[in-house]
């Protein structure tokens, strides 16, 4: 696939066109704000845009004669460098229409690969989107041959070009069964390491929303990280892990992931599958999303659609609505009425972040215990975990003998231990006056 050049800021012509046939559910509003967000952030320079409305595709050129017409008639064309459509285009279609308009034409699939190819900074986001460029390049190799002369017919009356193609779409596919391989073993790798997660007592808390909601601001207040958070469509494309920096929670280790869009391209759906479908050892997920957006139920919806098609629904989720402080507190109340199991916070401003690790911990560990507890002396393997687990805050001894210690657990985490004798909570305060150091 050609790549869209970034060293000489390339100018381009935007056509966003709503086709009738196509909707499917429930449309953006901001539907075109959206795909001009998305050709901003490739970092191209938008000339001018052209708004259409049709009822179907035309099969050769999905744009219908007319329209195409019009395109063609523009006295600005000369200056335009690439052509970019807000849909998903077929081989044929694509070419029909680089010769009609004489440019070069890349439609959303081709757009979405380029932004992720400069994203992409770790060596599992790179094999992915290779893979999904080359996957999207091997139904288009005959555009970049049509100099050459592809006869049909048996064995000397082949044309020099089918040769071409035939040994271009050989090399193609040697390079997607090795990245497979490659890919394969990296995500063995990451099984090895989910499975020495599960043995330790760090829960997993995966980030997911569609993009641009705010997920890596938040990320970045709940892990005291700095992941570069922009107001731009894929600003995140590598899944980043790091652990729980604040006291309020629990042993908890939290996942950036990268964000959802409407229409995903088949390609990136495909070759990023094995990422996504790491959420599943997730013990949770927190779906953030963007009040102050106009179609954030809308997108709200389509997120969950991709979750269910990942078949994560069953995973416990909490809502997030993230950048309150855009919106008003009437609406505020509004979606508070329609749905209690939810939190409402700012990232930024990091408000109201309260209820938010509340319900993370409610979640995670039926909620926490925090207090104090006497051991006997002949438990030393209890007192030794317990500070393995990072659970004691303070420790004290009895004049009998005894250890007291002040720890915060996780109810669920305390059932291991209340049933084991020379255990006991403390909840009578002399015991703690009688206590020395």
């Amino acid at each position: 696939m050609d790549r869209i050049e970034k060293k000489s800021t390339q100018k381009s012509l935007l056509v966003f066109t709503e086709i009738e046939s196509l909707n499917k559910g429930e449309n953006l509003i901001n539907e075109y704000e959206e795909f001009l967000s998305l050709v901003k952030s490739s970092e191209v320079e938008v000339l001018d845009s052209l708004k259409f409305k049709q009822r179907t595709p035309v099969t050769s050129t999905f744009i219908s004669s007319g329209k195409l017409e019009s395109i063609k008639d523009l006295p600005m064309l000369g200056k335009v460098d690439l052509i970019i459509i807000n849909h998903q285009l077929s081989a044929s279609q694509n070419r029909n229409l680089e010769k009609y308009l004489n440019k070069r034409v890349i439609d959303k699939t081709e757009l979405i690969l380029d932004i992720f190819a400069s994203r992409a900074t770790s060596h599992i986001g790179k094999l992915q989107v290779e893979l999904a460029q080359l996957n999207h390049l091997s139904t288009r190799l005959i555009r970049g041959w049509t100099h050459l002369e592809r006869q049909k017919g048996g064995i000397g009356l082949r044309g020099p070009g089918e040769t071409q193609l035939e040994t271009d779409r050989r090399l193609i596919s040697k390079r997607i069964k090795r990245l497979n391989y490659r890919l394969s073993k990296a995500h063995k790798q990451r099984e090895i390491n989910r499975y020495s997660r599960k043995k330790s007592r760090n829960k997993l808390v995966a980030l997911v929303g569609y993009t641009n909601a705010g997920k890596t601001t938040l990320f970045n207040k709940l892990t005291e990280s700095i992941q570069v958070a922009e107001d731009k469509l894929f600003a995140t494309l590598d899944s980043v892990t790091r652990k729980n920096k604040k006291p309020e929670h629990g042993p908890i280790l939290f996942s950036d992931t990268v964000g959802f869009i409407s229409d995903l391209p088949t390609e990136l759906v495909e070759s990023f599958k094995a990422t996504l479908d790491e959420l599943n050892s997730a013990d949770l997920l927190l779906h953030v999303v963007d009040v102050s957006d106009l179609d954030h139920r809308i997108k709200f919806n389509k997120v969950n659609k991709i979750l269910d098609d990942l078949s994560l629904t069953d995973i416990p989720q909490i809502i997030v609505n993230n950048k309150c402080d855009l919106v008003t507190d009437h609406k505020i109340q509004a979606l508070r009425k329609r749905n209690h199991d939810q939190v409402f916070i700012s990232a930024e401003k990091e408000s109201e972040f309260n209820d938010l690790r509340s319900n993370i911990n409610e979640i995670l560990f039926n909620g926490t215990f925090k207090g104090w507890v006497s051991i006997e002396n002949n438990l030393g393997n209890i007192r030794s975990l317990l500070f393995d687990m990072g659970c004691v805050q303070e420790e004290k001894i009895s004049p009998t003998g005894k250890m007291l210690a002040n720890i915060k657990i996780g109810n669920d985490e305390l059932k291991q231990f209340i049933d084991v004798k020379g255990f006991e909570l403390c909840n009578d305060k002399d015991i703690l006056s009688e206590s020395v150091n």
